[in-house]
């Protein structure tokens, strides 16, 4: 449920009825002053709450009822745009951000020189996996908390921003220190004692779709993540499981704008794991950009014959600075920045 509050109302006004809400019916509330409107939206059992006793508060221009199940996370409950704030860059404004990296951290020397090109090309945050669930519990797991430190390291020497994945609520602690964006893998998006932990810190989440899920069950899984608290989050469609085999997955191209119209926070596409093939990753990223997306995450690795992991999918530094330089058409197109 969703209370439209007149324009002149005050805040002190919106939080005396935010507490009369929770005194007399016992839900939760979440007030969103937007640009354009004040909101305050309605969690937990509504069914009765009359209607009539909400019209009648001075405040209140009109009840309107929300039939989706995840609350927070939908556009109803926030009408505006959600912009998240890492130091000076802004994910979800009218800049299109890039993060890219190698899908496995594998020395020192390996995540400095991906950086440093990464970053001369455009990149506005470095990507590297350092614990890998992997099918197969014979390939290379990740170098785990050393991986953490050799991005933590090239951070600090490049200025970039990070962004990992968490795969246990163990590392959490860990992943505080080192990342400024924790990554939530498919495999984990319905992790719901993952997600439940990672709202209750104030740490920006990129929450990717499950290859198996649809689209109700990601902004669920976000749900999960802003009910503790922690609005910060970002949504990724990373391609999902079909009949067809030419790619890796099917890049599922229609969830960004679906997600668009349905939640306010920022969406980003990862077209290296869709495709699985480096030759696709180029028309693929065009087409998020061209779809609406906030951003993209691309793996790159300057030796993919040799990459210890998902180096088919990988572009070469150079293929890379080329992607980023033809992307940037693209966002002009559509009225964004690159």
């Amino acid at each position: 449920m969703i209370l439209v509050l007149k324009p002149e109302t005050s805040r002190e006004s919106v939080e005396e009825l935010c507490q009369w809400l929770t005194k007399a019916y016992g839900v939760q509330t979440s007030p969103i002053f937007g640009k354009s409107m004040t909101i305050v939206g309605l969690v937990g059992d509504t069914s009765s709450i009359p209607i009539e006793a909400l019209e009648i508060q001075s405040a209140v221009e009109r009840v309107m009822k929300v039939q989706e199940p995840y609350k927070r996370a939908n556009r109803k409950f926030h009408p505006d745009d959600t912009e998240i704030r890492i130091g000076d860059l802004i994910i979800g404004g009218q800049r299109i951000v890039v993060m890219a990296g190698p899908c496995s951290i594998e020395s020192e020397d390996q995540v400095r020189l991906i950086a440093a090109s990464v970053k001369k090309s455009g990149a506005k945050m470095l990507r590297g996996g350092a614990f890998k669930p992997r099918t197969s519990p014979y390939s290379f797991q990740g170098l785990q908390a050393e991986g953490l430190e050799y991005m933590k390291q090239a951070k600090k020497e490049m200025n970039l921003p990070i962004v990992s994945e968490i795969t246990n609520p163990n590392q959490l602690e860990l992943f505080l220190d080192c990342v400024d964006i924790i990554q939530v893998g498919t495999r984990n998006m319905q992790n719901y004692e993952l997600l439940k932990e990672l709202g209750h810190i104030r740490k920006p989440i990129l929450l990717k779709r499950g290859f198996a899920n649809s689209i109700n069950e990601l902004l669920m899984s976000a749900e999960y993540i802003m009910s503790g608290g922690n609005s910060d989050v970002i949504l990724c469609e990373r391609g999902i499981r079909t009949f067809e085999d030419s790619t890796r997955y099917t890049l599922d191209i229609s969830a960004v704008p679906v997600l668009k119209n349905r939640t306010h926070l920022p969406v980003f596409v990862d077209p290296s794991h869709a495709a699985g093939y480096a030759q696709y990753v180029e028309p693929l990223a065009k087409a998020a950009v061209a779809a609406g997306a906030d951003g993209l995450i691309i793996e790159v690795h300057h030796d993919p014959i040799h990459a210890l992991s998902d180096g088919q999918q990988s572009l070469t530094p150079a293929a890379f600075d080329a992607l980023m330089s033809r992307l940037k058409p693209v966002a002009d197109a559509i009225g964004r920045l690159m």
